[in-house]
């Protein structure tokens, strides 16, 4: 009798979770919208444009004549402070040769307002700044370069006819050489 009674349990168990939705299912979709509310109430406090993945990947993949220098940095991470002065040369220096540098911030929501805008200011940062804030790093990362694995300092340089990633901190010089297999 227990174990029928177990049986009879465990199958209206079963039944009533297949349709189709589950705890997880619900959490995620929950999730969502939750996710885009405290991006967009932050989004209006804060001094840089906010971007998903998908609303930043058309910046990869722009096909004008101008050569882009996308940069992965963080203000939590060394190596990336470190090499932030070479693209702010190089930036006000190749401006008139159709180059724009892009800093792309991948801090955290909570450091923006304490961390990245004082940072960005007192540095008087004049290449374009923006946030890519999505949480599926797992998804994106591959789609930025395939040999990503994720680390930054990480740099991007592309036009419509040629493209490097660069996942290391660069020099001012090793910055400029690669540029100029771009514009040279």
């Amino acid at each position: 009798m227990k174990y029928l009674m177990f049986f009879g349990m465990l199958m209206l168990f079963i039944t009533s979770g297949c349709n189709g939705k589950t705890k997880t299912d619900n959490k995620e979709k929950d999730a969502q919208p939750e996710y885009a509310e405290v991006q967009s109430e932050l989004g209006n406090q804060v001094k840089f444009p906010i971007y998903d993945f998908e609303s930043f990947e058309p910046l990869l993949y722009k096909e004008n004549d101008k050569t882009y220098i996308i940069n992965f940095w963080a203000t939590w991470c060394k190596p990336c402070i470190v090499e932030l002065p070479y693209f702010e040369k190089v930036n006000a220096e190749q401006k008139n040769n159709n180059v724009e540098v892009i800093l792309v911030s991948l801090d955290m929501p909570s450091m923006w307002k304490s961390k990245l805008e004082p940072f960005v200011e007192k540095k008087d940062l004049k290449s374009k700044v923006i946030i890519l804030d999505d949480p599926k790093q797992n998804d994106w990362i591959p789609k930025v370069a395939e040999e990503w694995g994720g680390g930054i300092p990480a740099t991007l340089i592309y036009n419509k006819d040629k493209r490097s990633f660069y996942e290391q901190g660069l020099t001012y010089e090793e910055l400029n050489e690669e540029l100029n297999k771009f514009i040279n």
